[in-house]
């Protein structure tokens, strides 16, 4: 499929978003049971302020897949039955209700309630993303219940690391803490997103360009597409790359996303200075970038059969 990079930004720029609100949230219930010490700068209510710019930033993004961006809202009329309705009524709830939670610490407010909504919505925010693309029984690659578990662990792992950095700013004391979770959780996403890309290797075709054409020939080329350039098929399904690059770009997202984050994380991480953590946190989105794009890619449409190449 041809990766959309609006989806690409939305899915990365707010599943970080959610990850770093369940982090806040789990520090918050952990200061309140007296397991760590509480943090004496603003903390959380950064926190809120930066969930809130990501999600807004995920948003934006989001509209330039749309055809008729003021037709937006109809998104969620079918709440019943479409996985992107439900999204589309969920992140809203998710933002606003970080927002009250922000409030109510900035004002020293009871925050346990609300914290906990927020924590649901987010984690209802990542099924409903990755059920979109799970749901597509056609496309195989996609169709998995490692779609969702890798959009929630991998925007789980980007969160907690950013939530590291904010950490190391504000309460230095609880860093190592906080890197050590961020470490668990890439190590996590690692392990379940090499297992989505192992079953997508070994994925045996249900059809071949013998089945769908009925013909039995052990070697079939298609040598044109039959037009004179490209077509809806050709643009929308394939995404157009060259063969090496995929390969290439697997080698790059592992180091970027997955090994350098957890080298820094667990060994340096309790002590590394907010300025390089949110640099490693913005290492580790641009490998997340290259995950997104892969994970679009990967999706092979059957109708490639008919359009392997413009000829």
């Amino acid at each position: 499929m041809r990766p959309a990079w609006s989806m690409i930004f939305f899915t990365t720029l707010a599943g970080a978003a959610q990850g770093l609100m369940l982090g806040l949230v789990a520090l918050d219930a952990a200061v309140a049971l007296g397991l760590l010490p509480a943090p004496k700068g603003p903390l959380f209510v950064t926190g809120a302020v930066v969930v809130l710019v990501l999600g807004a930033a995920g948003l934006v993004a989001a509209t330039f897949h749309l055809g008729r961006p003021k037709r937006a809202w109809r998104a969620a009329s079918q709440w019943r039955t479409s996985w992107l309705s439900r999204e589309v009524i969920v992140l809203p709830a998710f933002l606003a209700t970080t927002l009250a939670w922000g409030v109510a610490q900035w004002q020293g407010g009871t925050t346990f309630w609300l914290g906990l909504l927020a924590a649901l919505l987010a984690l209802a925010l990542y099924l409903c993303t990755g059920m979109i693309y799970a749901a597509v029984g056609v496309i195989r690659e996609w169709a998995s219940p490692l779609t969702p578990l890798n959009f929630t662990l991998l925007g789980l792992a980007s969160g907690l690391t950013l939530g590291a950095a904010l950490v190391a700013f504000h309460a230095p004391a609880l860093l190592p803490w906080a890197a050590g979770a961020a470490a668990v959780a890439t190590v996590l996403g690692a392990i379940t997103r090499g297992a989505s890309t192992w079953r997508n290797a070994t994925l045996a075709p249900r059809s071949t360009v013998q089945s769908a054409l009925g013909i039995r020939h052990p070697r079939i080329v298609q040598s044109s597409q039959g037009t004179l350039g490209g077509s809806f098929g050709t643009r929308e399904f394939s995404h157009g790359a060259a063969p090496d690059l995929l390969p290439r770009l697997r080698w790059g997202v592992a180091v970027a996303a997955f090994v350098l984050p957890v080298i820094v994380l667990a060994t340096q991480g309790g002590r590394l200075p907010g300025v390089l953590l949110a640099a490693l946190a913005l290492l580790q989105w641009a490998g997340l970038l290259g995950e997104r794009w892969l994970f679009f890619a990967e999706g092979r449409h059957p109708q490639n059969l008919y359009y392997q190449r413009m000829g």
